[in-house]
């Protein structure tokens, strides 16, 4: 080996590289390392640490589309039983106003019709008094046709003649002309009938003028 070679190879320690901080520094060294948990103690930590990351679940609460679909809810069925008491309502209206105008209607024509009632009485008068001699006339029949015309007419408008044959006297159908004694009537029986009653409907148009029986006296 020649000596050039021998004099690169030995060179001086101090013709190194000087050393660096970084080098220099100490080495950090490695945290100490924990003693190992026993099984037990192992998992009770591990519950400790779950039980601080995960918070017991909460009862969530009716979000707020459930919520306004059961107030919608609330309110449909509010509208809906106002709306029921309204038609109720309106329907009872109805049936009332109807009744008003149909009572209206038969009070108008029963008062038309018991202007009619003394041309009746003056009809069946004349056939009671009619001379055996006139029966059978043309002219007559003419007039009893005309006079059953205004009876149907009567009857259509439904007038009726209040019943008193064997009835007993009754002050809201029956007004009493007289009261006589009588022993083949009860007391308060009807014995006869002066004139005619009518009634339409539950309505009196006219009471019946009767002669009202009466309980004998004991003189006789």
């Amino acid at each position: 080996m020649s000596k050039k070679k021998l004099k690169e190879v030995e060179k001086p320690l101090s013709e190194e590289a000087p050393e660096t901080e970084e080098s220099l520094a100490p080495e950090e060294t490695p945290a100490e390392a924990e003693p190992p948990l026993e099984p037990s103690s192992r998992a009770q930590a591990e519950g400790r640490d779950k039980g601080r990351e995960e918070p017991a679940e909460e009862v969530d609460e009716p979000t707020a589309p459930h919520q306004e679909l059961e107030e919608q809810k609330a309110k449909a069925a509010e509208y809906l039983d106002g709306w029921q008491r309204a038609r109720a309502e309106f329907a009872n209206y109805k049936k009332r106003i109807e009744k008003e105008q149909d009572d209206m209607l038969r009070s108008a024509n029963g008062a038309f019709i018991t202007k009619l009632l003394p041309v009746m009485d003056d009809f069946e008068r004349a056939f009671e008094v009619l001379p055996p001699g006139l029966v059978g006339m043309t002219w007559l029949e003419g007039i009893a046709l005309i006079y059953r015309k205004l009876q149907m007419l009567l009857e259509q408008e439904g007038v009726t003649v209040i019943e008193t044959k064997g009835q007993m006297f009754d002050p809201t159908l029956h007004q009493a002309v007289t009261y006589e004694e009588s022993k083949e009537h009860e007391e308060g029986q009807i014995i006869g009938q002066v004139q005619k009653g009518y009634k339409m409907g539950d309505k009196v148009l006219r009471p019946s003028l009767v002669r009202v029986a009466k309980k004998v006296s004991d003189d006789e």
